[in-house]
């Protein structure tokens, strides 16, 4: 497979280590600047890489501005952080990926969702144009094979569910060019209304197929998941995690109850941003990150 193009990506970089080190990294949805920051103050005290996420609904409100101020504060962080484009999947969110990348505001990896597709042939036709467009920028791309159903906040709603075949991912990695694998294994979007069951034989045979070959794997789908089924996840090959309600919840309803009491608005905000700080720390103690920049350094 050809990674011509994305050779020194800020987000590979950071998954490559990861899956050598055996641990995963936070890959955090942002809906506001206060988020963002939120994401970087918990990378750098706790001496973790990090990804900021950002849904294509968010783009599309904050466009270049708001992408350059994503960029900024990560890549001027002490310690590895890249910024994510998760779920683009309207041919508009991609195009407006692009036409600020060709203004030199660009993000180091984006998730090309063709999940939708009917099937995995489909799939591939329709990811591929992108992924060699975001090949030119130097772009890694994600990609899912299967579909998760459900929805959250800012993305649309799926009810049917395909899990990843692994026989077909081999193909289907070639055939998309791209360098991240999202595989469905029993995951969803959104609340879990039975106890998880996820297909850990897949993710086992996933990461035996690709070792050594640059496709870090990724898991979508994690609220209320337990702290063992995250490690189960880790031992089977699973490096990057996408987090959403764990933090977003918490700051929002944080935030709100300060303002109902009266409380001045920055003294709210701060408060607020420091709650989901917190949750970032937790799950990077969890995920096994913390410390891992730190010693990245001492090493180089």
């Amino acid at each position: 497979m050809s990674f011509e193009g994305i050779q020194g990506n800020r987000t590979l970089d950071i998954l490559y280590k990861a899956e050598q080190g055996r641990y995963g990294v936070l890959a955090q949805v942002c809906y506001d600047a206060q988020s963002v920051i939120a994401v970087v103050r918990s990378a750098e005290r706790m001496s973790s890489p990090a990804i900021i996420m950002l849904f294509p609904v968010t783009l599309a409100y904050g466009k270049g501005p708001f992408l350059q101020f994503c960029l900024n504060i990560a890549h001027q962080a002490s310690v590895p952080i890249a910024v994510h484009l998760d779920h683009a999947t309207d041919p508009e969110h991609l195009e407006l990926a692009f036409s600020l990348a060709e203004k030199g505001i660009a993000f180091d990896s984006i998730m090309v969702d063709a999940s939708h597709a009917e099937t995995d042939e489909e799939n591939i036709a329709l990811a591929r144009p992108y992924v060699e467009r975001a090949r030119r920028y130097g772009i890694a791309v994600e990609v899912e094979l299967g579909r998760l159903e459900g929805g959250e906040a800012g993305l649309r709603m799926i009810s049917d569910a395909k899990l990843t075949n692994e026989k077909n991912a081999d193909m289907f990695m070639k055939g998309t060019g791209a360098v991240i694998l999202a595989p469905s294994i029993g995951n969803l979007h959104g609340s879990y209304l039975k106890p998880p069951n996820f297909r850990q034989d897949i993710l086992k045979n996933l990461r035996t197929m690709f070792k050594g070959r640059g496709i870090p794997l990724c898991l979508h789908g994690t609220d209320e998941l337990p702290d063992e089924l995250f490690r189960d996840c880790i031992a089977s090959g699973i490096s990057k995690f996408n987090i959403n309600s764990w933090a977003r919840d918490p700051y929002l309803e944080n935030l709100a109850a300060s303002l109902r009491a009266g409380k001045p608005l920055p003294d709210a905000i701060e408060e607020a941003t420091e709650v989901f700080a917190k949750v970032c720390d937790r799950f990077m103690e969890l995920f096994g990150s913390a410390g891992k920049a730190q010693l990245e350094t001492q090493t180089r």
